[in-house]
């Protein structure tokens, strides 16, 4: 067979056989061909372990990244895979070679001065500003999920004690401070301006739209982006912007690795340590920005 059919026949094994999409189809079909091109016409199947080796450090000094070199390797593993399974090959060439080390991307976090920014960007003259600035107010107070702000209800909120009692992933409970500049805002949305958007409506849950339903995730998210857009916010945020400031500003002034974690709901202190990474950055682009010899 030639190279083709054998790319051929391995994605429509694949594709009968796993039910894969086009797109993974097409990615299969894409490293395959660059390696064969490698291989300047080589037989495919009677690759060892040291061409492929060879292949792969010719990918990383082109300046291939990690994530792009463990995806072609993985594609490699299944082709190989294939054909040992329909005895067309006895050894695996991929079997001694170790993927690439993936670290985890850093996510996009924002300065104090730009959650200022962002949370003064509501207009809290009217009703539906208000409530915006009270749940962005409290996503940062607080370094809550989306879902989980927008799924407050009444008795999950303790005044008194300035805390709101969460059940995070795992249904794991777990109790997070309001403090009090987010507790202040709550205070004015729950006394009138949630009244205002309900009217005559009822509601369970704490943070409503103006047709009288819960606000969902999606909608917030929205809302987000909008006010971040009035703020002069240019960073491609996410549902998470404001627990990703919560947590790199905790550090940033000295928070407790554990405490955050805990904050946070976390299962596992390495989910909370990526934080660690960004306060480091952060420290980096400081010093090179007002170092004399920076």
């Amino acid at each position: 067979m030639t190279t083709d059919d054998l790319i051929d026949q391995f994605l429509d094994a694949a594709w009968v056989e796993q039910g894969l999409s086009e797109n993974t189809l097409s990615a299969y079909r894409s490293d395959l061909r660059i390696f064969a091109k490698w291989l300047a016409n080589k037989p495919m199947l009677a690759v060892d372990n040291g061409q492929l080796s060879s292949f792969l450090a010719s990918r990383y000094e082109a300046g291939i990244g990690s994530r792009s070199s463990a995806r072609i390797l993985s594609s490699l593993r299944r082709f190989y895979g294939y054909y040992i399974r329909e005895n067309y090959v006895s050894v695996d060439p991929t079997a001694l070679i170790s993927s690439p080390h993936i670290g985890k991307p850093l996510p996009i976090f924002l300065s104090e001065h730009d959650v200022e920014l962002l949370l003064d960007a509501p207009e809290v003259t009217n009703a539906l500003g208000y409530r915006d600035k009270t749940m962005l107010e409290m996503l940062y107070a607080t370094g809550l999920r989306v879902s989980e702000l927008v799924n407050l209800k009444f008795e999950q909120v303790s005044f008194r004690q300035g805390v709101v009692r969460i059940i995070g992933k795992g249904n794991k409970e777990r109790l997070v401070p309001v403090g009090e500049e987010a507790m202040s805002w709550l205070e004015g949305y729950m006394g009138q301006t949630r009244k205002t958007i309900l009217g005559e409506r009822q509601c369970d849950y704490l943070f409503v739209t103006n047709r009288g339903g819960s606000m969902t995730r999606q909608a917030f998210w929205h809302i987000i982006k909008r006010h971040a857009k009035t703020a002069g916010i240019n960073k491609t945020l996410s549902p998470h912007t404001l627990r990703h400031a919560f947590a790199t500003h905790l550090l940033n002034h000295g928070a407790d690795l554990r405490v955050v974690q805990l904050l946070l709901g976390h299962a596992d202190l390495s989910t909370t340590q990526i934080y660690t990474h960004i306060a480091r950055e952060r420290l980096k682009d400081l010093h090179s920005k007002y170092h004399p010899r920076g």
